[in-house]
Order: C-alpha cells, then structure tokens, then sequence
C-alpha cells in the first residue's frame, strides 16, 4: 500500500508537470486587452443609438418638406402678390398685401361658396357616418360567408378609381342613355324623357354626394367591424341579460368603447370631403353656372380659368385655415379625454 502510495504519488507528481507544461504551452487569451476593447465597441455604438430614431425618420421630414412645406409657403407668398394674366406674361409680382383676402372677405359669390362648402361636407359625413356605421354592424351579424360577400363588394368599391366612378354615375345619370331615367320611366313617373339630372347646382352636388357617400363608406364599414372586434362578448351578454334594445346596446355598449374611433373617423371624413377636388370638377366642372362649386374647385378655377392666381392662393389658405379650425376642436377633445383617463 506503501509502494502504490507512493507510486501513485510518484505518478501524480509527473503527470501535474506534464499537464502544467501543457498549460504553458497554450497560454490563456490576454483577457485584458478584450475587456479594453469591447467597451470602447460598445461606447461607438451607442453613441448614436439617441440619434436614431431622428435619422429613420429624416427621410420622411425631408420628402414632406420637399413635397408638403415648400409649395405651402410659395403659396402663401403668392397671396399676397397681385398675380394675374398680365403679371404672369411680364413676368412680375407686385406685393399687394392683405389685398387678395380683404377682395375675398368681402365678396358675397366666396361666403356662397363657403356655405355651400359646409353644408355639402356636413352632409357628406352624417350619411358616410350612419350608413358606414349601420354596414359595420351588419358585418359584425353575418355568418362568415355573407361576411366575406359584402366585404369583397365594399373593397370593390372602394378600390374603384376615381375617374372610373365618375365615368359611371356620369353615364347612369347621362340624358339619353342613362339607367336613372329608365328606371323613373319604368317605375311610371312621366317627365324624365331625357331628363337632364345636372340642370341646376343643386342636382350637379346631389349626385355628386351620393357617389362621394359611395365611395366612403367602405372605409368607415370596414374600420368599424375591425373596432367591433375589440369589445368583449360579455358586455353584449350583459345587456341582453338586462334587456336592453339593440338600439339601447348600441348607446351603452358599442359607442362609449368606440368614442375614439367614431371621433377619429368622423375627422378624417371631413377633411376628405371638404378637400375633394376631382369628384366635384371632372363630375360637372362646378356647373351650370358655377353653382355647383365648393372650395376646391372655386380656387382652381379662379387661378387656372379666371388667371387670378394670387386670389386663388389666397382661397387656398384660407381653406387650409378651416380645416386647421375643425381640427382643433378636435384635438381638444383628444386632450380632454386623455385627461379624464
């Protein structure tokens, strides 16, 4: 045992140089210089992690003041210089001042144009509003099948061009041809034998609203089943257990979780119509007798067809400055809920 003892010790003792020669054969990495190293990594990455978020978003900020700020603020220097035909052919622009919105202030034809403005948009979006909201209901009820029917036709809809529609409804309300005479015919009204629907302003914006309510409702449809979605299935359990109403289940259910999606909804629905251009103009060019003009169209066809192009900037901004004033009334509401959150 004395022998193996020591041979065992004796064999420990030369294996641990061999295994320390090992180790000082294959020397351990200089550990300090990469501890040197990666913080310094470190430090020159993070250095501009503060930076980044306005880096990704320069971009963006610098397309929109290509395209969005620099034609605003040429805009607004145009309003206040007298440039019409023959300034344009001179090649002058004469400052006129405050000249151009105290001209418009003062001319009835623009407060015309005003109101029809906002009661055509207020129109618009109360329709657009209860239709889409109604759809979106009726959406959140259908089997799935029905459910995807009426959804591909409300995305056709809503996918269809701009000028496609208005060659349609153009050619549904057209004199000879159109199916809207056939049907009053049909249905025995007498007095619609190429009946002319764009006889007055007033008929030119009535067609002109039901293609705009047309084109927007699937947006409005389509959001609200989606926010539909997001209400719990016990709140409607609950009200029918206390037996409200579907109408009642509607107040005190769908609308208090939906607030911010019908305030949200009903904004951007304003801006919408109250800006639409091409709707109105390619439909009847704001006829007959400009009664059929809103805003828009009143600024292009001072500037491009009365070549008053100071005056049409001048309309131009103080659209923007309606739109800026409604809006406002609704960030304070955006705020106020916030606060009572």
């Amino acid at each position: 045992m004395t022998v193996d003892s020591q041979g065992t010790a004796s064999a420990a003792s030369q294996d641990a140089p061999g295994r320390a020669a090992g180790k000082s054969q294959t020397p351990p990495p200089p550990s300090g210089t990469k501890e040197v190293l990666q913080p310094s990594r470190g430090r020159r990455r993070s250095l501009p992690s503060g930076l980044l978020p306005y880096l990704l978003i320069t971009p963006a900020l610098l397309s929109m003041a290509v395209l969005l700020l620099y034609p605003l603020v040429r805009n607004l220097i145009l309003s206040f210089q007298g440039v019409n035909k023959r300034e344009m052919i001179r090649r002058e622009t004469p400052w006129v001042g405050f000249d151009n919105y105290t001209q418009l202030l003062s001319d009835p034809d623009f407060w015309t144009v005003v109101v029809r403005s906002v009661v055509f948009t207020a129109a618009n979006v109360a329709l657009i509003m209860v239709i889409g909201t109604g759809i979106g209901l009726l959406l959140n009820r259908l089997g799935k099948k029905m459910r995807l029917v009426l959804s591909l036709a409300l995305m056709f809809a809503w996918a269809m061009p701009v000028i496609a529609s208005i060659t349609v409804f153009r050619w549904l309300f057209d004199e000879q041809f159109g199916v809207a005479n056939w049907v009053m015919r049909t249905l025995g009204f007498s007095g619609y034998e190429q009946h002319n629907w764009f006889e007055t302003g007033f008929d030119a914006l009535v067609i002109i609203l039901v293609l705009l309510v047309w084109g927007s409702i699937p947006f409005v449809a389509l959001n609200m089943y989606a926010a539909l979605t997001t209400v719990g299935t016990e709140l409607y359990e609950a009200a029918k257990m206390d037996g409200a109403s579907g109408w009642r289940t509607f107040w005190s259910v769908v609308f208090p979780n939906l607030k911010p999606f019908f305030l949200i909804t009903t904004f951007l629905e304003i801006i919408w119509i109250f800006k639409a251009f091409a709707q109105v103009y390619a439909m009847n060019a704001g006829g007959p007798d400009r009664g059929s003009e809103t805003l828009p169209v009143y600024a292009y066809i001072e500037g491009l067809g009365q070549q008053h192009y100071g005056l049409a900037a001048a309309i131009s901004i103080l659209t923007i400055v309606m739109l800026i004033v409604a809006m406002s009334f609704y960030f304070r509401l955006i705020l106020k809920q916030e606060d009572e959150q």
